[in-house]
């Protein structure tokens, strides 16, 4: 979700805004992210630092790659810390904050994953007159409902998609459109299915080494998985079906010709199912974006209004919700949301005389509105905390699910979705979620999002499943000790997570990005 292989002279303004293409947002980094990276995690940088501690320690050859190594495996946030040249934090760009939207919403996946194997998470609070703990609630819930965070990156997918072709449209710069949009068509593939084809030959490469099977009889054990039982990879006889089964998954992974659900999921990690789903959707996107470009502004969102129509009555609900992200996009464009408004470029006038009453202030204006649009965003976050299970029994809920369609199949992604809508929407118009998006905490995690998603099955499976036989063994596996024993697993287990993820971020992650825009670069007609 990261590194580009551009120079930072080279960028023009909208390509500065964070989020403005096929690299960002639900699958990749924003660009102030990216410059940030290539500052930090510098070949030279790197190779500078290790060779000044390995002279200053007369090391030899293999030492010094040992500590270069090492160096490496640290987390970014210590690297930052330990490295004598202090990289400044560029500026954060104006869609900055759906970056940490993205983090926390890819964390909040990996919460779910986790949790689910051990309790049963997707019913609501009080469900059939039980199940009263707190951690049910809405609101609370949506720190592991995995369906409603989906629902966020699909929105904010379309988002990024299509705000730097759309400013270009509305500039009527076509030129520049389609420059944009050939390239977005062709790194889209790339950008979203390389990181995966690596990540799960990385799985591959596990099971032939054995790791896998050391957890595959806990991964089945129902004294320990106390609800989901997640597919645990196959291990085929030899290494040549062993490669062959792997390349037909990959096959059947890029899933570009059907829309059903699930439709293209791996056996090497069941969690990537919204990767072809991504690619699908952004494909189409391009396709709406083309067909209506040279429309205006009123007949475009006719336009797009009766197509969002038409797949959700078709019941695909993703689609939905990347044609809301470009409509989302178009609206702040249209109200100048990434722009210096222009209070913050002239001052205010002064009054003609001393008694006369000066007009309310700006910061104020801004005060009110902020509050507003945080409070509406409350409804937003209710809704997405639909329960997983359903409406059917859950206090709240009931009245609500009589009014879902009889035609959406997926009934309790009706209000998740809705939800992250306008959660989205809010969001956009509220400084103060902004700011908490724009904290350099949730920033962290919206840099290593994608890697998050591809790492913590992996992770969870292997040495994850290790730590949680290793604590429930310690606990029990019986009452409250089974709870003492995930609680302690998981103080372990999701640390490991995030450290795999940071390093993933920076060994594969960027680097396919860099090699992306560098084969695009090669095989493309100068000018």
């Amino acid at each position: 979700m990261n590194g580009y292989a551009v120079s930072r002279a080279s960028l023009s303004h909208e390509e500065k805004l964070s989020l403005i293409d096929d690299r960002s947002l639900s699958d990749v980094e924003s660009e102030s992210a990216r410059i940030e990276l290539e500052g930090r995690f510098s070949t030279i940088q790197w190779a500078a630092t290790a060779k000044s501690y390995c002279n200053s320690l007369r090391l030899s050859s293999w030492s010094s790659m040992i500590l270069k190594t090492g160096i490496f495996l640290l987390p970014s946030f210590i690297q930052q810390r330990c490295t004598r040249e202090r990289f400044r934090t560029e500026k954060l760009h104006p869609t900055a904050y759906l970056d940490g939207m993205r983090g926390l919403a890819a964390l909040f996946v990996f919460f779910c994953h986790y949790f689910y194997t051990a309790f049963k998470i997707a019913e609501g609070w009080g469900h059939d007159g039980v199940n009263h703990e707190i951690w049910r609630l809405p609101f609370v819930r949506l720190l592991y409902s995995g369906p409603s965070m989906v629902c966020i990156f699909f929105v904010i997918s379309g988002y990024a998609l299509s705000l730097k072709p759309l400013k270009q449209t509305r500039s009527r710069s076509f030129d520049g459109f389609s420059k944009t949009m050939t390239s977005f068509v062709f790194r889209r593939f790339f950008r979203l299915y390389l990181p995966p084809l690596i990540s799960t030959f990385g799985v591959l490469i596990l099971l032939r080494l054995g790791v896998y099977e050391m957890t595959r009889d806990f991964a089945s054990d129902r004294d320990y998985m106390h609800n989901v039982i997640e597919h645990h990879p196959v291990l085929e006889e030899t290494l040549r079906e062993q490669l062959r089964h792997w390349m037909g998954e990959m096959y059947n992974f890029v899933h570009i010709w059907g829309w059903e659900k699930f439709g293209g999921a791996t056996g090497y990690d069941v969690h990537l199912w919204t990767i072809p789903v991504e690619f699908r959707c952004s494909m189409m996107l391009f396709l709406v974006m083309f067909g209506t470009a040279r429309l205006r502004t009123g007949i475009r969102f006719l336009c797009v209004a009766v197509l969002m129509w038409f797949v959700l009555r078709s019941d695909k609900w993703e689609m939905f919700l990347f044609l809301w992200g470009m409509t989302l996009a178009e609206l702040d464009l249209i109200r100048d949301a990434h722009e210096p408004s222009a209070a913050q470029t002239t001052s205010a006038p002064k009054p003609l005389l001393p008694l006369e009453k000066a007009p309310a202030s700006a910061p104020e204006t801004r005060k009110s509105r902020d509050f507003i649009w945080t409070l509406v965003s409350i409804p937003a976050l209710y809704l997405m905390s639909e329960p997983d299970a359903g409406t059917d029994g859950n206090p709240g809920w009931v009245l609500l699910g009589t009014y879902i369609p009889e035609w959406f199949s997926d009934k309790y992604r009706y209000y998740q979705m809705i939800g992250s809508i306008m959660f989205v929407f809010c969001t956009a118009r509220s400084v103060s979620w902004q700011r908490f998006f724009n904290s350099g905490f949730v920033q962290y995690f919206g840099r290593i999002s994608y890697a998050i998603y591809l790492m913590h099955g992996p992770v969870t499976h292997t040495i994850g499943y290790l730590v949680e036989e290793w604590a429930y063994d310690l606990t029990g596996t019986e009452g409250s000790a089974y709870n003492y024993g995930a609680v302690l697993a998981s103080l372990i287990n999701i640390p490991l997570v995030i450290w795999a993820a940071d390093v993933f971020w920076r060994a594969v992650d960027a680097p396919t990005v860099r090699f992306t825009k560098w084969l695009e670069t090669k095989l493309s007609i100068e000018d």
